[in-house]
């Protein structure tokens, strides 16, 4: 099990379910585990009572339906399906409406979704935060500086009871990166990667747990854009301006080099 997550850390992210189809029919004994702990890329289903898309993931999904934060429903149609309390699918609602405005700004389009369920024990919930942004769509894709491309964000946050006003945030956060450029003046690049980290906070529940959470997905997707950037672009631009200078860069590069 523990070389079968060491493989999957590094594996491009749009070869992660062919490389878990693979590992799952290796160790069929673990596909609890598996399944549990490796972020799949994230699919979209249209929800087709709200005529909204919403994300797909093990978060939302009982048996092979999956259900919508828009109408509450199952697609395909479920009898017994798990929902929410009704006091969590308030906060569920309201989570979605806000994490909306939040992707706009951030992000400038994209989907995004929230889902909410209790703790085995019912001392508290875990609330999951989803963000997809196809960049072959908008933004520079649809300029034609990308062939393909994509953002998904994962948000996982186990929030714990309220103790004399106080709650115990433990947040999980995974990006998934993939961009691929196919043009005449750029040639044929790929670049993807994955990135987790996790953040742990005592909070005041006295403005609410949404608001704390939200806090805290900014914080840490702000940290992990910024390792991303440093580590993805940074090393991969260092690399080619090594390997092959720019151009402007050469007449003052060659005339030292001929120099014994």
């Amino acid at each position: 099990m523990e070389g079968a997550m060491g493989l999957m850390r590094r594996m491009p992210p749009k070869h992660t379910q062919t490389a878990l189809s693979a590992l799952l029919s290796l160790l069929p004994d673990h596909s609890a585990d598996l399944l549990s702990q490796i972020d799949q890329p994230l699919q979209v289903l249209c929800d087709e009572d709200s005529g909204k898309e919403f994300i797909l993931c093990e978060y939302n999904r009982d048996a092979d339906s999956y259900r919508s934060p828009w109408s509450n429903k199952f697609h395909p149609h479920l009898e017994d399906g798990m929902y929410p309390s009704e006091e969590l699918r308030k906060l569920e609602v309201e989570a979605n409406e806000v994490f909306t405005v939040y992707r706009d700004q951030y992000y400038e389009g994209g989907i995004s979704s929230v889902y909410l369920w209790e703790e085995d024990d019912n001392e508290g919930f875990v609330a999951c935060f989803l963000i997809k942004k196809d960049g072959s769509k908008y933004a520079h894709g649809k300029r034609g500086y990308l062939h393909e491309g994509g953002w998904e964000a994962i948000h996982v946050i186990q929030v714990g009871p309220d103790e004399e006003g106080m709650a115990h945030y433990c947040l999980t956060s995974t990006i998934m990166l993939s961009l691929t450029t196919d043009s005449d003046t750029s040639g044929t690049f790929n670049l993807s990667g994955s990135i987790r980290r996790q953040m742990k906070a005592e909070l005041s529940v006295e403005d609410g747990h949404l608001c704390n959470m939200g806090k805290m997905i900014e914080e840490l997707e702000g940290k992990l854009r910024n390792q991303l950037d440093q580590v993805y672009f940074g090393k991969t631009k260092e690399m080619v301006c090594t390997l092959r200078p720019p151009s402007e860069l050469l007449p003052m590069t060659l005339p030292d080099s001929r120099n014994p």
